[in-house]
């Protein structure tokens, strides 16, 4: 499982080293942080406009982070060596029994790369969260275009599943949907 503060460590080649830790209520300033660079960087892997977050205050940030600790629910951010957060993922209840949902997934640029194993370590962690929860399938929604993110889950045996959505803030382009089986 994982914990607050201390994580666990995921050992590169080159010697450094990224923590995986749970975001915790107090954890509200890092969550705007790494969420306005996500909104910035990767606008079409989010439901939410980089304008909109930029101006929400401290109860709208206080509240994502209490969303995020409720039962069933986790969020988890790699921190490289430097304390930086550079890479979150998240996992939510899904409507359908037996399901989590994948959402909130993003790596900064610099921190990009099979070879680094942030995402990869990642995902091991929510799925590993996941299946202690009793979880037996993983659902994800990937933008049509994000082929880089698509590429990342096929590799790690994610399949579509036929099901597709309208995107929210652009009803022409489409959210696929994706399913990895986790038992």
């Amino acid at each position: 499982m994982i914990t607050g503060s201390g994580g666990f460590f995921v050992p590169r080649g080159d010697g450094m080293e990224y923590r995986i830790e749970r975001i915790g209520r107090e954890d509200w300033e890092r969550l705007r942080t790494i969420r306005l660079a996500q909104l910035l960087d990767t606008p079409m892997a989010f439901g939410e406009p980089y304008e909109y977050a930029r101006i929400q205050g401290e109860g709208n940030w206080r509240a994502r982070t209490d969303w995020l600790n409720e039962p069933g629910r986790v969020g988890l951010v790699a921190v490289d060596g430097t304390d930086q957060w550079v890479a979150t993922m998240l996992s939510t209840p899904s409507i359908k029994a037996e399901t989590v949902d994948l959402i909130g997934v993003w790596v900064d640029p610099a921190h990009r790369g099979r070879e680094r194993g942030v995402a990869d370590a990642l995902l091991d962690a929510v799925i590993a969260w996941a299946r202690d929860g009793g979880a037996r399938w993983m659902l994800l929604g990937v933008h049509e275009a994000n082929h880089r993110a698509a590429a990342f889950y096929r590799r790690r045996g994610f399949t579509y599943t036929g099901g597709e959505t309208p995107y929210v803030l652009d009803e022409a382009a489409r959210i696929l949907e994706m399913r990895l089986p986790l038992d």
